[in-house]
């Protein structure tokens, strides 16, 4: 089998890596040349999205005869890859929108497709992509642009789940108990229900393990506290919104984001002066109303606690002497 591979990146030359293991003849290819493959040619391009993709098709199209696959491996907009899916069909030329997950690490070993586009074109590549792809990591989602939706949605739940161990972390750092974060979340890989790769990749960062130790990964407290991204979530945030589908998780991910690029200068300000102008609240700290926070409350019975009482609904606070509301501070 042969693999023509259009950019090779750390996802480009990692597959390449793993294609050359299992005897796949691997060729860089020029997109204006013909290149050196038997025909159907089997392209993948593994570029970043954007206008890139456009030029190095085009060049393609007029060099690649009918009935070869070129296949869009980047992390493309799914509306993008339909024009493209058409243009290419001009020519009797297969266009595959190819999400690919599990990154420069899995793509040496194993990686995760997601494959829209005509059936013909992926039974053309699906030899090809099967040896590339772990077990059951292979999935023909349908026509063009289906593969590309599928993992933007994909992107998606990943925001979500990282801002949910983020939090994670921060709780337990918050604490009152001195854990070792390494621990607690190799304990969490290891049958609990929330085991998983990331929760692992957590695991192996804190303890500099795997690809941790190859990339000479900081100390997790030295690590910048900003997070940068290429944007593909905002466009399913985008879509959501058009399309009226409630999706507050993946949003707040994305807000969350933008929250550590330290972008509002302007906003805790407005609401500084504004909780000022109707009750006096200092600028700035304050020691005394930092203390007031700590000290304010003098009742620290939990619920927990409350169910002692024999008399009340554990569900209901109205139900425990005192709960119900008289009005005041409401």
């Amino acid at each position: 089998m042969q693999l023509g591979i259009v950019g090779l990146g750390s996802m480009g030359s990692n597959l390449a890596k793993q294609a050359l293991r299992k005897d796949i003849e691997v060729i860089g290819v020029d997109p204006q040349d013909k290149p050196r493959l038997d025909a159907p040619r089997v392209i993948y391009l593994s570029l970043p999205a954007g206008g890139m993709v456009d030029d190095e098709l085009e060049g393609m199209i007029a060099a690649f005869e009918a009935g070869d696959v070129i296949m869009d491996g980047g992390n493309s907009f799914w509306r993008d890859s339909i024009r493209r899916e058409e243009q290419a069909w001009d020519d009797d030329i297969y266009y595959l929108d190819c999400g690919s997950s599990g990154g420069p690490f899995r793509a040496k070993e194993g990686a995760c497709f997601m494959v829209g586009g005509k059936e013909e074109g992926f039974e053309i590549a699906e030899p090809l992509l099967g040896e590339l792809s772990v077990g059951g990591g292979l999935l023909h989602t349908g026509p063009p642009g289906s593969g590309h939706f599928v993992k933007l949605v994909h992107n998606g739940v990943e925001f979500g789940m990282l801002q949910s161990i983020a939090e994670g972390v921060e709780l337990l750092e918050a604490g009152q108990f001195d854990l070792d974060l390494g621990d607690v979340f190799t304990n969490w890989s290891n049958g609990a229900v929330v085991e998983g790769w990331l929760v692992e990749l957590m695991a192996k960062g804190l303890k500099k393990e795997d690809q941790f130790a190859e990339t000479d990964t900081p100390d997790f407290e030295d690590i910048p506290n900003y997070v940068e991204d290429t944007g593909e979530v905002n466009w399913l945030v985008d879509e959501a919104i058009k399309g009226e589908t409630p999706v507050p998780v993946i949003t707040q991910s994305v807000i969350e984001l933008f929250k550590s690029r330290g972008n509002q200068r302007h906003a805790y300000r407005a609401i500084a002066l504004m909780r000022h102008g109707f009750g006096n609240h200092p600028f700035g700290e304050s020691e005394t109303i930092r203390q007031e926070r700590f000290e304010g409350r003098v009742d620290e019975e939990a619920r927990h606690d409350l169910r002692a009482d024999d008399e009340a609904d554990p569900l209901n606070p109205m139900d425990y002497e005192d709960g119900g509301s008289d009005g005041e501070g409401s």
